[in-house]
């Protein structure tokens, strides 16, 4: 069966590594350099679910103190009704 886009239909994809943003509640982890398979025609990227769970994972370890994140950022936040 050959693979194709579930969001565009294009069959088209290309091996990348990227910046993956897991949210959790009011919490945030970036995680650099995820491999992924990326839709040529519209973006879409897909991961593999071990992958995920690794990342997870390790966001629920920071959130219990049982591993320190390699860096922390300062991000600013702001309602869209006040700008």
């Amino acid at each position: 069966m050959e693979k194709k886009c579930s969001f565009c239909g294009n069959k088209n994809f290309t091996q990348k590594k990227v910046q993956y943003l897991y949210k959790g509640g009011d919490r945030f982890l970036f995680v650099n350099d995820v491999p992924c398979e990326e839709c040529d025609f519209c973006g879409e990227q897909y991961f593999k679910a071990g992958d995920l769970k690794k990342i997870e994972k390790t966001f629920n370890n920071i959130g219990k103190a049982k591993k320190k994140a390699v860096k922390e950022i300062k991000v600013p936040v702001e309602e869209f009704a006040k700008i």
